[in-house]
């Protein structure tokens, strides 16, 4: 498993110790890490604008002018999943970590072993999540929960991703795109992918999604499309 994990922190000690304890889990568990550091608030607000697709966030809790508490707060309005841990001086803020769902709070200096069984839990809970996949939109890189996709459409080198609250066009084939999703999702056209979950109505040369989208579906699929449908629903 590929875990994407920020640090913010004011103090670049922190930061290093926190980096080398991550690798250490990472090596021990077997999860991949790509790990990001950021020296204030400020900083990871900058990037997060374009890159919200994080597992776990490491943050300190007294930063200079943005802390701890304000950036969960901002990353809690974008993303209820990811898996916050507070490191903190200052243990009197644990209160404040129920109204944004922090996993855990740690007191520095940070213990390696702590912070590893912290992120075994993290790793736990995540697992639970459902399906998803990570996008680059428009410059911003998108964690899109499979539920969300109704169906998939290629448009040569590109694809359009739709979903009820909206549609991303991405650069990539529609082949490789569907190999990053689960069984829930059936090519019904060289050029549609479908969400199993979304469909409504199956005949003979269409399929018909929630909304009354109603798309082709290719000579010889319905047996297929309709055994997909039953294993998956």
């Amino acid at each position: 498993m590929m875990y994407r994990v920020a640090i913010c922190d004011d103090d670049q000690q922190q930061i290093r110790e926190a980096e080398s304890i991550l690798c250490r889990w990472s090596r021990q568990s077997g999860h991949m890490c790509q790990i990001r550091a950021f020296p204030s608030g400020e900083a990871f607000l900058f990037a997060y604008e374009e890159d919200k697709a994080y597992d776990i966030l490491l943050l300190d809790v007294k930063m200079k002018d943005l802390s701890g508490l304000d950036l969960a707060r901002r990353v809690r309005e974008e993303d209820d999943r990811a898996e916050i841990i507070f490191l903190t001086s200052y243990f009197e803020f644990a209160g404040e970590g129920y109204e944004v769902d922090a996993l855990h709070y740690l007191l520095k200096p940070v213990s390696g072993d702590k912070l590893i069984r912290v992120l075994d839990k993290a790793a736990e809970r995540l697992s639970r999540q459902p399906p998803y996949v990570v996008i680059v939109c428009e410059g911003s890189t998108i964690k899109l929960y499979e539920a969300r996709i109704l169906y998939v459409e290629a448009f040569q080198h590109y694809i359009s991703i739709h979903t009820a609250e909206g549609e991303y066009k991405i650069k990539e084939n529609i082949s490789s795109f569907g190999e990053r999703l689960s069984n829930a999702f059936f090519r019904v056209h060289r050029s549609y992918l479908v969400s199993l979950h979304h469909i409504v109505r199956i005949s003979r040369t269409s399929v018909t999604l929630e909304g009354k989208m109603e798309l082709p579906l290719a000579r010889g699929k319905y047996d297929e499309i309709n055994r997909a449908y039953i294993s998956c629903v």
